[in-house]
């Protein structure tokens, strides 16, 4: 486990005896918890290799998963710049919230970066080039021509892509690469953010 700091850094009496402790998946990055832990917490979390908690209602510590056998081992704990809160970054073993959800914080969809990263990226480029329109731009021409003509280009492309269908991945690739980036153009064009798609398949997964 990768710790940056000594137990004897951290302060602990700013709170009486109890830090937060904020759990992340090592993995996602995404969110998983928050708990407090007083120093016995933290010295069985380094132990253990697994994280544990002061719970203030039982008034013991509490191993997360000691029912649930949901544990989440601790990979690295780092403290903030005021020595008096914790990041974990944890590897789960199953859903951290008792609800069953991955993370206890659930009420928005949560949008993995290494997954979606590079077409965000490429939605707020995007939205700049709406905003700025810069000369010699394809993208500024586009948007320019207004939304009839960028979704009659996306269903000139989705036809392109149905055609390449039928011959080799690499012509297939291609353009639906096309057809993916027009799509975008025209999402953005309707002020439709890439995250509301993602709300709505996961939305859609959950469902069945």
């Amino acid at each position: 486990m990768n710790i940056t700091f000594s137990p004897d850094q951290l302060d602990f009496d700013k709170s009486g005896g109890l830090i937060p402790a904020i759990v992340q998946d090592e993995a996602t990055r995404q969110v998983l918890m928050l708990g407090y832990m007083n120093r016995d917490a933290l010295q069985a979390t380094l132990d253990k290799g697994l994280v544990t908690f002061y719970s203030r209602s039982k008034e013991r510590l509490w191993t997360k998963g000691e029912t649930s056998e949901n544990y989440l081992e601790a990979i690295s704990i780092q403290q903030d710049c005021d020595n008096d809160t914790l990041l974990i970054q944890a590897r789960p073993k199953g859903p951290a919230c008792h609800t069953g959800e991955q993370s206890c914080f659930h009420k928005l969809p949560y949008v993995d970066p290494s997954k979606t990263g590079f077409l965000l990226e490429l939605e707020d480029l995007l939205i700049r080039r709406k905003q700025e329109l810069p000369e010699g731009s394809y993208t500024s021409k586009m948007f320019r021509k207004g939304t009839d003509k960028l979704a009659q280009k996306v269903g000139e492309e989705a036809v392109e892509t149905v055609i390449a269908a039928k011959n080799d991945n690499d012509e297939l690739r291609y353009e639906a690469s096309d057809l993916l980036f027009h799509l975008l153009m025209l999402l953005v064009d309707r002020n439709l953010p890439l995250e509301d798609l993602i709300a709505e398949l996961k939305q859609r997964h959950g469902g069945k």
